[in-house]
């Protein structure tokens, strides 16, 4: 199990993320404009640049439902490695089975 703090943090991360994607999206559509006058580019860079930093989906971490454990994630199943293989073990997991039984 991962530390609870670890997967606050990520949790907080992914609700900044949903709050401001909207406006990182707005601001990035004027800084994808070639034709954006270079008063409103840098405008809208400094504006980009002002958003919280955890506000960005980059700093986003995968990690297993069921642990929060961040490596060895399978994006299919939403778990770890691991936890997939228990999953696997007891067919729990939707349409996997062990090859060598």
């Amino acid at each position: 199990m991962a530390k609870k703090s670890a997967i606050e943090r990520n949790k907080k991360r992914e609700r900044l993320v949903a709050k401001f994607a909207a406006k990182r999206a707005e601001l990035k559509q004027i800084l994808r404009n070639p034709e954006t006058s270079d008063e409103a580019f840098f405008k809208a860079q400094r504006e980009l640049a002002l958003l919280p930093r955890n506000s960005s989906p980059v700093r986003l971490r995968n990690r297993c439902q069921l642990t929060g454990r961040p490596r060895g994630y399978i994006r299919k199943f939403g778990v770890s490695r691991i936890t997939f293989r228990e999953l696997a073990l007891f067919g729990r997991a939707p349409g996997v089975t062990k090859s060598s039984w």
